[in-house]
């Protein structure tokens, strides 16, 4: 029978060494190990001005991730020519997962409109998740004489360099989303870029443009208004808000799919841990209810990723919009 003192001193001696063992080995641990992510408030940063698509996105995101990270979750931004002052403010941020960077594919085409960017858009950054599309749309004037797709292109390839389309500033997503069209469609337009997209719909309606590419989400006031009118969309399939409007594609002009992107990315170096914590606190955030429809209300649809599947799509936009510049013969800046 064994001795009741012995066996107390060695649960004793048990109790201490495990007590012991975390405080021994804690000064091994990364940074990321001994404290609890997050520890203080997360910031995204977006490089657009407020009440922009990019900035609704952010925030109507945030106040779910805040929910459960249970820190505050701050939307900060920093517009600038192609997102470089946000994109640098997370390239050199601590990698701790407390700065994270709203992510678009104008981080993509900034890489070939710019001969020198502070950081390197692949390697600089740890990508987190996508959190979705925004199809573009092709748009006439509700009283225009195009009732077709076909029609302009019809047009287009009868009358060189004629059709006048509008856009926003050269080198945005509507602007080369047109000049990729001239080159898949093969036709020749008169490209006109505007400050901004009121004033691309203020052309349209004066007939200053006779069609404009935009993102789908703010032009559906102006359709429901029958203001203007869609005569297809850019993505591969069609729009579960347009479901009537055909694609690109189906209108006849193969091989032909754009849409704009979200994402959230981390400073390079993020342990993965937190990177996959994040990743899955992005879908559960994408899952609920209210955020859901907030976004699929401004013409979202809603795509989580793996870090490695926003990886992928990153370096394939680079190579993709490179190459529209370089025909485009737009000069890096």
């Amino acid at each position: 029978m064994p001795n009741h003192h012995s066996t107390l001193f060695s649960r004793r001696q048990i109790i201490a060494s495990a007590i012991a063992l975390p405080v021994a080995s804690a000064g091994s641990l990364p940074l990321w190990a001994q404290t609890r992510f997050p520890e203080r408030p997360v910031t995204i940063i977006v490089p657009f001005a407020a009440a922009g698509i990019a900035d609704l996105t952010a925030r109507a995101l945030a106040g779910q991730m805040a929910r459960k990270l249970g820190q505050p979750v701050i939307v900060d931004n920093r517009p600038g020519a192609g997102g470089i002052s946000a994109g640098q403010a997370v390239a050199t941020a601590r990698p701790d997962g407390h700065t994270l960077l709203l992510m678009s594919n104008a981080n993509a085409v900034s890489v070939g409109l710019f001969r020198r960017l502070p950081f390197d858009t692949v390697r600089d950054f740890a990508p987190v998740s996508t959190i979705g599309f925004f199809d573009l749309g092709i748009f006439v004037s509700a009283g225009s004489r195009f009732a077709r797709l076909a029609d302009v292109v019809s047009y287009a390839r009868a009358n060189p360099g004629r059709l006048n389309v509008g856009t926003i500033a050269i080198g945005s997503t509507q602007h080369l989303s047109a000049k990729l069209f001239e080159t898949v469609a093969g036709v020749e337009f008169n490209v006109v870029p505007y400050r901004g997209s009121p004033a691309a719909l203020t052309a349209l309606r004066s007939g200053e443009v006779d069609v404009v590419f935009e993102i789908l989400g703010p032009m559906i006031p102006h359709i429901t208004a029958n203001v203007t009118r869609p005569l297809a969309v850019t993505s591969s399939s069609r729009n579960q808000a347009l479901p009537n409007v055909p694609t690109v594609t189906e209108s006849g002009v193969l091989g032909y799919d754009v849409s704009s992107w979200n994402a959230l990315a981390a400073p390079a170096g993020t342990p993965q841990p937190i990177i996959e914590q994040l990743n899955q606190v992005v879908r559960d955030s994408l899952a609920m209810p209210q955020v859901r429809d907030q976004l699929v209300g401004l013409g979202m649809r809603l795509a989580p990723s793996t870090p490695a599947e926003l990886q992928a799509l990153l370096g394939a936009e680079i190579r993709r919009w490179g190459e529209v510049i370089r025909v485009a013969k737009i000069e890096p800046e």
